[in-house]
């Protein structure tokens, strides 16, 4: 072989090192996780706010269901609230100011009275002792002044029990009656507030199910929306290649359309391979083993791309061969 050839032979040789070796390039497609909104109560639809195509904020509502029911149970759980509430606050500050006044005046009454009946016994006391009236008289007016003693007492322990408020477990009960109707108006506001629903979280509307005056069951979907952090990448990387990858890996994405590549990682490697899925098989690759890996972009880029959008996803970066 000639000087001239072998240095040929090199400059060739020097020359295919310093080349870019090709990425690994893997057939894939876009893949979007939908939030079906329902109502966990079924009614007929009586106002759709958003259409197909809207992209709608977090909170704005979606749809409402008729909810008549609801608010009359509501209505009827407020009226029964303030009603156990009103025992309640009876139970706790007693008898009324009118009811008071009047046992005090009893008990002034009664008190004139012994107070007429202890000078009555003083009195007769003195005429006993000096001869002007007989034993029996004076045993009756004592009698009549341990009456009227026994009355004030009475009617003074009946003005302190009014001033009492209700009995311990009376007022006890009546605090449970409470609870328990407050709980019942929380229940009552859930329920209506569940014939309205709003978005989950912002995104695309990508379908209506149901139109205005149609029946929903309970549970049905009436709204579907793809918010761009659930649009996700679906590709196929061969056995001999799965080993190479792990979770949280940078990969680059392109499509036809996109302005440019967009950068994703790998959130998902499936644990048992498959053959190629027959939406990518060609005729070379469609009886060999591959492995599902899912991949996200960030929600900024997820926007650019479509469910069942075909791409290409590629692992690696292009290496100079002389690094």
């Amino acid at each position: 072989m000639s000087a001239r050839a072998v240095v040929g032979i090199m400059v060739l040789a020097l020359a295919a090192g310093c080349s870019e070796t090709p990425d690994e390039v893997f057939p894939g497609y876009a893949e979007g996780e939908y939030l079906r909104v329902a109502a966990p109560f079924a009614g007929a639809l009586t106002t759709l706010s958003v259409k197909r195509g809207d992209q709608v904020a977090a909170g704005k509502p979606l749809f409402a269901l008729e909810s008549e029911n609801e608010r009359a149970a509501r209505e009827q759980a407020v009226a029964q609230l303030a009603r156990t509430q009103s025992t309640l606050d009876d139970l706790l500050k007693g008898k009324r100011p009118p009811e008071l006044a009047a046992a005090r005046a009893q008990l002034a009454q009664a008190e004139a009275s012994l107070a007429q009946s202890r000078a009555d016994l003083a009195r007769d006391e003195t005429l006993v002792a000096r001869g002007f009236i007989s034993r029996q008289q004076l045993d009756r007016t004592r009698a009549a002044y341990e009456r009227d003693r026994a009355t004030v007492a009475q009617l003074a322990a009946q003005l302190d029990v009014a001033r009492l408020a209700g009995r311990e477990d009376q007022i006890a009960a009546a605090r449970h009656d409470v609870d328990a109707a407050r709980n019942a108006l929380a229940q009552a506001d859930w329920r209506l507030g569940q014939k309205s629903q709003h978005a989950p979280e912002a995104g695309l509307v990508a379908d209506t199910l149901f139109v205005a005056g149609e029946w929903v069951p309970a549970g049905s979907p009436v709204v579907s929306i793809l918010p761009p952090a659930n649009i996700k990448l679906r590709f196929f990387v061969p056995e001999t290649r799965i080993g190479a990858l792990k979770t949280g890996q940078p990969v680059t994405v392109r499509c036809d359309g996109c302005a440019g590549p967009i950068p994703a990682n790998v959130s998902f490697i499936a644990p048992q391979a498959e053959y190629t899925p027959p939406v990518i098989y060609s005729r070379e690759n469609r009886a060999k083993l591959v492995f599902l890996v899912e991949a996200k972009p960030k929600p900024a880029d997820a926007v650019k791309l479509h469910p069942g959008q075909p791409v290409e996803v590629t692992l690696g970066q292009l290496v100079d061969a002389r690094r």
